[in-house]
């Protein structure tokens, strides 16, 4: 049970009921929340933050213990920023306020920190779910006025999204309804339906009836005023917007134009729904609290340095993978090189874990000549202990990555019962360990962080294609496939995906260093590899190309993606005819 600490603040006739908690000596955090709730849907938040800030919550007019006024008029959103500012004044007095605004919360905060002198009061305004209305009247014109296709399935989807709204405007229906139904039990139920929220953290107040039907006045009393006559201000306050890609209500591409109007701005993605503070209150916490470290000139301290990523440049779309965190290993050479800067090319930052230092810090040095960022780490991915604690370093130092892909692969050639056990344990470790550590250490992060990601796994065509001398070899790649697969369905439900790439023959440099069992002498071992790298200099198909694969299958999510044709024919054969692929795979590609 949190332990509030109640106050009142006066606006003129309006009493605001303000809950405090946390050292008031600490930097004050001012939380705004929407509709339907009070200032009981910032419990877990507010406990949280409370560690190292005075925390203030308080209901908004014409919820829960605060006044009601009577009639649409005094919920303007004009009346309820005086509000805001009043809160901001008795709590921090001549310190200046963090402000964290959810759902409406959100569109009173905007207006707030849009008002002249705002910047003097407020020190940043984290934003959740919720656009300036001014800013949004701005973009419906411009997608309306452009009506591509794009824009078009943009504009038809929010306005799909917003349907609610127009019933919310109707007479008399609106609070029947929610006199009816509007009971605790069932908006639990439906968070837990829609967001499949854990009933038992969603904090709701005693009043929460008569609040959903109060709370129908700053529909009424804004929508249609602020969308047929947009006053677009700009802002000078910090911003950073946490969009939520599985937002029932608000679509990301709302929110391209915000920077614009706020040339500070600060923007994280995640695959989250709209009552993020029920759902997924650490991440909302911990971001919040990088934010405000960072506007106050205090980042480090172990706090996760994740914020240079999420800073938004210019106005327009992001980069698709802007603000993003990718982790690739073996990102010296080869494929790792190439999707490194395929990743980068879409704006994602790069750490680049490879056990050729040299090749990883080549590979960071060019992202910088592209005016990207990359991280290099030296990492044998087949120790598990050094590979446990560079995964810990990344997510002291960079955060927890949102995309992990797990390159780094050996092989080893010839007769399987020639192979020495030194081989058989070395391409074991590399080629099936390390992807299963990699995919172990950094998915558990991601399965806590709770806002979803991407890991790729490197797999190959012999994962499905048996072949004759490249037994041990294909035996750790078959493995990587299917643990992709078995993962995938472990994953799902924390909306991470796993997908497993299986490139056919690929001009890279891992041909020309695979050892090749059963040779009497290396010069005729050597003799043999020669000729393997020539047919695959040949073949002519480069891992640039199997990068692009990847990006799509991360934007796609696909589950298997065989790169190349004959990867593509012969994972078909395999699963149709699978005699006919065991028996091309009598033929022996070293003769």
């Amino acid at each position: 049970m949190v332990q509030w600490r109640k106050r009142v603040v006066r606006n003129g006739d309006i009493e605001l009921a303000a809950f405090e908690l946390g050292d008031p000596a600490n930097p004050p955090v001012i939380l705004v929340h929407g509709w339907p709730d009070t200032h009981h849907l910032w419990t877990h938040v507010a406990q949280d933050l409370a560690d190292d800030h005075l925390v203030v919550a308080y209901d908004t007019r014409g919820y829960g213990e605060s006044s009601a006024p009577k009639g649409d008029a005094p919920y303007r959103l004009d009346r309820l920023a005086q509000d805001l500012f009043a809160v901001v004044d008795a709590v921090a007095g001549d310190r200046k306020a963090h402000l964290v605004a959810h759902d409406w919360g959100s569109l009173q905060a905007w207006e707030a920190v849009t008002t002249a002198g705002a910047d003097e009061k407020i020190a940043s305004y984290t934003s959740i779910s919720g656009p300036n209305l001014d800013y949004l009247a701005e973009w419906a014109r411009k997608v309306l006025s452009r009506p591509t296709p794009a824009n078009l399935r943009s504009g038809i989807s929010q306005i799909a999204s917003s349907a609610y709204i127009g019933f919310f405007h109707l007479p008399v229906v609106p609070k029947a309804v929610f006199s009816a139904v509007g009971r605790p039990a069932v908006w639990r139920w439906f968070l837990s339906t829609v967001e499949g929220t854990d009933k038992s953290r969603i904090v709701l107040s005693d009043s929460f009836t008569s609040d959903a039907i109060s709370g129908l006045r700053y529909y009424r009393a804004n929508i249609r005023g602020k969308l047929a006559n947009p006053d677009a201000r700009d802002t000078a306050v910090p911003v950073m917007e946490i969009v939520n890609e599985r937002d029932i209500a608000l679509r990301p591409e709302i929110f391209s134009d915000t920077g614009a109007h706020a040339p500070n701005l600060w923007r994280r993605t995640s695959q989250t729904g709209h009552w993020l503070p029920y759902t997924n209150p650490g991440y909302l916490a911990d971001s919040a609290r990088e934010f405000i470290a960072s506007v106050e000139g205090r980042a480090g301290d172990g706090v996760p340095q994740t914020m240079d990523r999420a800073r938004v440049r210019a106005s327009g779309p992001d980069a698709p993978l802007a603000g993003k965190l990718a982790v690739i290993t073996g990102g010296g050479s080869g494929i790792g090189r190439e999707t490194a800067y395929a990743l980068a090319a879409q704006g994602a930052e790069i750490v680049l874990a490879d056990i050729d230092l040299d090749g990883a810090a080549q590979t960071a040095a060019v992202l910088k000549e592209r005016g990207a960022t990359g991280h290099p780490y030296a990492l044998n991915v087949a120790d598990t202990a050094a590979f446990a604690e560079f995964a810990e370093t990344v997510r002291k130092t960079h955060g927890v990555p949102d995309i992990v892909v797990n390159n780094a692969g050996i092989a080893v050639g010839g007769s399987a019962l020639d192979a020495s056990d030194d081989q058989l344990d070395k391409v074991v470790d590399v080629n099936l360990r390390g992807v299963m550590t990699g995919c172990r250490l950094f998915g558990r992060q991601m399965v806590e962080r709770g806002t979803g990601g991407q890991i790729v796994n490197i797999a190959s065509a012999a994962a499905f294609t048996p072949q004759r001398g490249l037994g041990i070899y294909a035996a750790t790649k078959a493995g990587v496939l299917l643990f992709s697969e078995s993962l995938r369905a472990e994953l799902a439900d924390a909306r991470i995906g796993v997908t497993a790439i299986c490139p056919g023959i690929v001009d890279t440099n891992i041909v020309a260093n695979t050892p090749l069992a059963g040779f009497d002498d290396r010069q005729t071992e050597a003799a043999q590899r020669d000729r393997l790298v020539k047919f695959y200099q040949r073949r002519g198909y480069t891992p640039d190309r199997v990068a692009k694969q990847i990006v799509k299958a991360i934007h796609a999510n696909k589950a298997v993606v065989p790169v190349t044709p004959e990867a593509a024919i012969g994972y078909r054969v395999y699963r149709f005819f699978p005699a006919l692929s065991r028996l091309g795979a009598r033929g022996n590609v070293f003769r």
